[in-house]
């Protein structure tokens, strides 16, 4: 056998990508439709950062703590959404919690405080606690959402003036389309959408933009050297002689968050599959979504104007 097992990936492919954009266009198309749908109804499962609540960590040193008993413990409170995990060491558990309707953070995050020295008894230590009501948690949902728009609009002054315009319009395409796919993955399998989960969506954000612009710089730099060829096939070929290299980096990084998913632990459990589902999903839009604009709307070459052409002419020998 080859060793590495690298060396058993094919260093030269000659797949017709161009060929099923159209098919991938509707599948896309039909996709972020029911994303959106999905975003507001049945919406975002928001977390505690957005809805209001409170952290903190317990600590029973030097005896372990009782996970189980924490957890009952709250769930009698009447808090809501709860969440109870080992953090760190035996002998301590980092626990989240909401504030009921009408409630004051504060004086919620003194009872819980109280019923868990009642419950688990002595010796038993708070460390860290902090409420956030609801007007700081909607500022931070605005403020996320703000974010995840504002690094959109930055993606797309960045290629408008390193490519050409219709290179900006296949760029922001993709981003859009994977950032509202992952919102609609978010919202189908309930992943608790907090500051974690908006880290792990701006982090799609660049490396989708990273994987697009591999594509279009090696589409500008054939375009360059084959002039008189059609631009289905120049895409094909610039696709094909990058997809080796996606492939692997994307299954690296897949393979790290994989780990990071397993081993993790519930705090980076979001963040890690949104990220795998992010990389999965931007490797796709970089070849059936940018590109696929390009091809729509043509690129100028030399002297000669763009001259678009119609995407079920792809399709066609």
């Amino acid at each position: 056998m080859a060793w590495p097992l690298i060396k058993l990936l094919p260093q030269k492919t000659n797949l017709t990508f161009v060929k099923f954009a159209r098919i991938m266009a509707v599948i896309s198309a039909t996709l972020v439709v029911a994303s959106l749908i999905g975003v507001f109804k049945p919406g975002l499962n928001l977390g505690i950062d957005f809805k209001g609540g409170s952290v903190m960590e317990v600590s029973t040193a030097p005896r372990a703590v009782d996970l189980a008993k924490v957890r009952t413990t709250l769930e009698a409170q009447g808090l809501g959404d709860v969440q109870v995990q080992a953090f760190g060491s035996p002998d301590r558990a980092l626990v989240r919690f909401q504030t009921p309707a009408g409630g004051d953070p504060g004086v919620t995050l003194t009872n819980v405080k109280t019923a868990l020295k009642q419950s688990l008894g002595d010796p038993v230590q708070f460390i860290n606690p902090s409420a956030v009501g609801p007007k700081v948690s909607g500022e931070l949902f605005r403020s996320g959402i703000l974010a995840l728009v504002l690094a959109v609009g930055l993606m797309f002054v960045y290629i408008w003036f390193r490519f050409e315009p219709q290179f900006g319009l296949g760029a922001v395409a993709g981003l859009l389309h994977d950032l509202i796919l992952t919102f609609g993955f978010i919202v189908l399998f309930k992943i608790e959408f907090s500051l974690n989960t908006v880290a792990a969506l701006l982090t799609v954000i660049g490396y989708s933009m990273n994987d697009t612009v591999v594509v279009f710089d090696r589409l500008r730099e054939n375009l360059r050297k084959y002039k008189k060829m059609p631009l289905k096939d120049v895409i094909d070929l610039s696709i094909n002689e990058i997809v080796s290299r996606t492939i692997i980096t994307g299954v690296t990084a897949i393979m790290a968050l994989t780990g990071l998913a397993i081993f993790g632990g519930d705090a980076l459990f979001g963040f890690s599959v949104v990220m795998i589902f992010g990389i999965a999903v931007g490797t796709y839009s970089s070849i059936y979504v940018g590109a696929p604009i390009i091809l729509l709307w043509g690129v100028k070459r030399g002297e000669e104007e763009a001259t678009p052409i119609k995407l079920g002419a792809a399709s066609r020998p």
